[in-house]
């Protein structure tokens, strides 16, 4: 079986050189994973996880660093360097991402960060990053179910909310403001839910998982973190501020009131105006 570029790979030591370790990289190839990542421990015919990618000749080359993402992922990821009119960018590996002028949605700047698509190029076999987001967003949204746990990239701002990557089936989603207590900015990867996959194949999506378990869940939050105050009290009610919740607690004041009202039931704190106590 063939390495594949740009991924991870298990590959077999066929011999070593003082240049380094050589692999099998299938139909007769021979990968060099040089010297420095090796190890005393490693002998022919060990099999070792490595990326492979290519070196500074356009030749494959494996290594057992990982990188920030892989062929076929987005990643937020940092301009290290720039010549006329490309950029090279941070991806955790030796040789920088190269991102051509011509996938560049914006002219990119020195130590400025973007989103970015990686892939192989088709015509020079490389591989290149684009920041051209649209032509490598998914429209495919058959695998996600209502209440899936999701990991997502916040790559725009719109009037109604913040548009998302999410990373896996690489579709787009949609965090709504007025569904949103914290804030959030271009680039910041973070987990979410999704709340309802639309007919049309827009998902739209919530920072916290929805129902009667999450509000269990905060209960019990919430209980030990009053345990463990001195005074056993806690200064929110009522007429505290949403964003006041989330900075203490990361749930909405929905979910907050929810739980004082199931703790409250249980005789198990007091409510006054000022907030809430653990019961005597």
């Amino acid at each position: 079986m063939q390495a594949i570029l740009g991924d991870y790979n298990d590959l077999k030591i066929t011999r070593f050189t003082e240049s380094g370790a050589y692999l099998d990289g299938g139909d007769g190839m021979e990968i060099l994973m040089p010297k420095r990542y090796t190890s005393a421990t490693m002998h022919p015919g060990d099999v070792v996880r490595v990326f492979v990618y290519l070196d500074q000749e356009n030749r494959p080359v494996a290594t057992t660093e990982r990188p920030l993402a892989k062929v076929g992922e987005f990643a937020c990821l940092t301009v290290a360097w720039l010549n006329r009119h490309d950029a090279f960018l941070k991806w955790g590996l030796m040789k920088d991402l190269f991102v051509p002028f011509s996938e560049q949605s914006v002219k990119m700047e020195k130590d400025h960060a973007y989103i970015i698509y990686i892939y192989v190029d088709e015509i020079s076999g490389r591989i290149v990053g684009s920041s051209k987001l649209d032509r490598h967003i998914s429209k495919h949204t058959e695998s996600l179910q209502p209440r899936d746990e999701v990991e997502v990239l916040v790559y725009k701002q719109t009037d109604i909310g913040y548009k998302a990557i999410i990373l896996g089936p690489n579709c787009e989603g949609l965090l709504y403001r007025n569904e949103v207590f914290r804030p959030l900015s271009y680039g910041d990867r973070l987990t979410a839910y999704v709340k309802k996959v639309r007919s049309d194949g827009n998902v739209d999506l919530v920072l916290q998982t929805a129902g009667r378990q999450h509000t269990e869940d905060f209960a019990v939050t919430l209980l030990r973190a009053l345990q463990e105050k001195p005074n056993h009290f806690i200064a929110l009610s009522d007429n505290s501020a949403p964003e006041e919740i989330y900075n203490l607690f990361g749930v909405s004041k929905k979910t907050f009131k929810r739980a004082v009202g199931a703790l409250y039931k249980e005789r198990l704190i007091t409510i006054t105006d000022d907030g809430i106590t653990l019961a005597n």
